[in-house]
Parts: structure tokens; C-alpha cells; sequence
């Protein structure tokens, strides 16, 4: 079983930073999809960023231009950096992997998960 711990979450002010890690065990890193999810109070858990094993990366329209997922294969870790925070960014956020590699956005496409890390973004 593949094991994914999140860290780097934590309480800024809007227009601040964060940069989340996750941190991957398992099977080789590198034929797996990485995608962070988040899920805000009361909603449905929403894509955020993928970086898959083909080495595209896709972002909700909500982040684009401000967060940016990058991966390094040899240290099994994805990240995503957060840039130009919003109060509405605020959520837990969860790390997966797609270990068939569909290059998908679908939360129900990730085999594994992380515990999750929260994001808080104070106005």
C-alpha cells in the first residue's frame, strides 16, 4: 500500500504563501499520477493541481497562475506551491496517487490518500 503524509499546511493571511509537501511511499513514485484535492467545510472535496507520471500538470481554474505543482521522483515527493492566498483557498488539503495513471481530475480516479494537511487563509 501506497503511504502519503502531507505537511506544510497552516494558518496565513490572504496574498501570503504556503508550500505543501507530500511525502510518498510505495512503488515507484514515478509511474504514479500525484494530485492534491481539497475540501472546504460543508463542501465536496474539489480538485486542486495534478502533476502526472507523463509529466503534465493540470490546475483547477481556481489556481491557475497562482499555485504550481512540481514533483521530484528521486525523493518520492510532490508539492504545491501557494501563492496570492485567498480566504476561499481555505480547506483541507489531501495528496493522492493514481497508481493506473489515468491522467484524471476525479478524486474517485486516486487509489491512495494522504491524511490531509488544513489550509487556513485569514482575510
Amino acid at each position: 500500500q501506497v503511504q502519503l503524509v502531507e505537511s506544510g499546511g497552516g494558518l496565513v493571511q490572504a496574498g501570503g504563501s504556503l508550500r505543501l509537501s507530500c511525502a510518498a511511499s510505495g512503488r515507484t513514485f514515478s509511474n504514479y499520477d500525484m494530485g492534491w484535492f481539497r475540501q472546504a467545510p460543508g463542501k465536496e472535496r474539489e480538485f486542486v493541481a495534478s502533476c502526472w507520471s507523463n509529466g503534465r500538470t493540470s490546475y483547477a481554474d481556481s489556481v491557475k497562475g497562482r499555485f504550481t505543482i512540481s514533483r521530484d521522483n528521486a525523493k518520492s515527493t510532490v508539492y504545491l506551491q501557494m501563492n496570492s492566498l485567498k480566504p476561499e483557498d481555505t480547506a483541507d488539503y489531501y495528496c493522492a496517487a493514481d497508481r493506473v495513471a489515468l491522467a484524471s481530475r476525479r478524486s474517485r480516479a486516486y487509489d491512495y490518500w494522504g491524511q490531509g494537511t488544513q489550509v487556513t487563509v485569514s482575510s
